[in-house]
């Protein structure tokens, strides 16, 4: 199939705060909401967590997990991918639960160990919505994101014995060796499916530059036998999203990565922020892949495989 991109839509996340905007999805009504409208807006993909309804805390309560899930699979053919990351204060144990118990399509993992400095957007913050806000976001000035070969190995089998497809989240160029090194042992078959992820405090920054490194060496690694897409946090998730686009690759886009859909103009919906980025795909003349299309494209087992 000639290059057809994918738009994954992150829907939610387990980096903002609801302090930072009103328009992020809590509730698990909000959040398949939001994936069906990313879904009709042009996404083949939405990435799911889950949040406490009540306060909007990160969680991997598995009854939330089932209950969007179940509503978007019922009412749209888009590719359900399930967080393995969870957010960066859970264990590897905490964060495996929902893949295991609904063996979906696609699962993300991620690829290495970082710190991960979320404590940045505390100066946008004059008041705070709910009490653990902001000893969460301060918490991450001394946190390592563990993400171990160890790790990464337990959650390898468990997508293995699920049918479930490897989205391999690679903050850093080191993350993309570890990823060479699992294909060495034979752990995951292509074609392999990276997300090349830039804008992480601590990780690899946000660039042109940095995003052709992680393209070159992705190209030295694994050859032909691998698709990517580009998440780029912040400000920069449509203009490097697309030059990965024009560099042959797909994009993620969403309120887990971005609050703004401009300088300054908070994004309303992920579906707003699906929609600009499906426009510019198109201005550029490159085609964006429908679900069934990503389903051929990734080697996916099917939407009636899955546990939903």
């Amino acid at each position: 199939m000639s290059h057809k991109v994918i738009i994954n839509c992150a829907v939610t996340g387990s980096i903002h705060v609801p302090s930072l905007s009103p328009y992020l999805p809590i509730t698990p009504e909000q959040i398949a909401a939001e994936a069906l409208a990313a879904a009709e807006a042009g996404a083949a993909t939405v990435h799911l967590h889950a949040r406490d309804p009540q306060s909007g805390r990160p969680t991997m309560d598995l009854d939330l997990f089932r209950s969007f899930c179940r509503q978007v699979h019922a009412q749209s053919d888009v590719v359900i991918c399930i967080t393995t990351g969870g957010a960066p204060t859970m264990t590897p144990e905490e964060r495996m639960v929902a893949v295991r118990e609904l063996r979906p399509e696609l699962a993300s993992i991620n690829m290495g160990s970082i710190n991960f400095g979320l404590f940045p957007m505390m100066a946008k913050i004059k008041h705070y919505q709910f009490d653990w806000e902001e000893p969460y976001l301060e918490a991450s000035k001394d946190l390592i994101f563990k993400n171990t070969f160890y790790d990464q190995e337990r959650i390898f089998k468990i997508m293995d014995e699920c049918g479930t497809k490897p989205e391999m989240e690679c903050y850093d160029v080191g993350h993309l060796y570890n990823t060479a090194y699992w294909v060495d042992k034979g752990v995951i078959k292509p074609p392999f499916w990276l997300q090349l992820i830039l804008g992480i405090h601590g990780a690899i920054q946000p660039s042109v530059e940095n995003l052709v490194f992680m393209k070159e060496t992705a190209d030295k690694l694994f050859g032909k036998d691998y698709i990517f897409s580009v998440l780029a946090v912040g400000r920069h998730e449509f203009n490097l999203g697309t030059v990965g686009v024009v560099m042959g690759g797909s994009v993620r886009v969403g309120l887990e990565d971005n609050l703004y859909l401009g300088k300054g103009e908070l994004a309303r919906s992920n579906a707003d922020m699906v929609a600009k980025m499906r426009r510019i795909i198109s201005e550029l003349n490159f085609e964006v892949a429908t679900a069934a299309e990503t389903r051929q494209i990734l080697g996916l087992k099917g939407q009636d495989q899955t546990g939903f």
